[in-house]
């Protein structure tokens, strides 16, 4: 299984995962979610990103560039799909250039420990170690993928997901619908943060968002995860 020091290559695409140090949650609150989504924007650009505290729930591009210098971004990566849960988090990634994995996950890494360490005045490390990452070569993979990466925060609400035994797939499409710190609504047509995503890949794979819709809903009523567990990285999975 690859990790930091594995030569990603360009046109394929990884599963990536991290997870606190010591089981630890690393979003304490709502502000904390914001910064990361606020990183996996800034952070994923040839340019190096404004070295800025940000005191704000949430800063837009155009907020977070209040100095007003207008400039072109060049993504090194594209991003997928992703959720983020109280103690780790969930990336599909596809590098656009040599060292494009490697160099967003250093960036984004550090960037978030900073300041998470700062924020809660502690020192050392935030994450267990390298990210996690495996390489999605089977199509079957990248059916199932998405939509296990998607369904994750059901395990807040719905834990009974991973034993196939959801009793209300209504309610379960509900919550996810409305878990605001993953790629999912973008996907079905609710914008949330769609500056993040590269769509076209998945929209082209699965349709459109009612076509996603249809296809969720399914998936919640069989969703095995054996078929993907080898790409599914479930070794992060903490309960929560």
């Amino acid at each position: 299984m690859p990790t930091r020091k594995t030569a990603f290559t360009e046109d394929q695409i990884y599963h990536i995962c991290n997870r606190g140090v010591d089981k630890r949650t690393i979003f304490m609150d709502t502000h904390d979610y914001f910064r990361f989504i606020h990183d996996l924007y800034e952070f994923n650009d040839e340019s190096a990103a404004i070295n800025l505290y940000y005191k704000q729930p949430f800063l837009s591009s155009y907020e977070a560039r209040s100095h007003k210098i207008e400039r072109r971004r060049e993504p090194i990566v594209d991003l997928l799909a992703y959720t983020l849960m109280p103690n780790h988090y969930h990336l599909l990634l596809a590098q656009r250039r040599e060292g494009g994995i490697t160099e967003f996950m250093h960036k984004l890494g550090g960037g978030y420990a900073m300041y998470f360490n700062q924020k809660y005045q502690r020192t050392g490390t935030l994450f267990q170690g390298p990210f996690k990452a495996v390489l999605v070569q089977r199509q079957a993979h990248l059916l199932h993928l998405p939509f296990y990466i998607h369904a994750n925060p059901l395990d807040l609400k719905f834990p009974e997901w991973r034993q196939q035994n959801i009793t209300n797939p209504k309610a379960a499409f509900a919550f996810l619908e409305q878990y605001r710190w993953s790629s999912f609504p973008d996907y079905i047509g609710k914008k949330n943060f769609p500056s993040l995503l590269t769509r076209e890949p998945f929209i082209e794979l699965f349709g459109p968002p009612h076509t996603y819709r249809a296809a969720t809903m399914a998936l919640l009523k069989e969703m095995d995860i054996e078929t993907i567990r080898e790409v599914a990285l479930e070794d992060i999975h903490i309960s929560v």
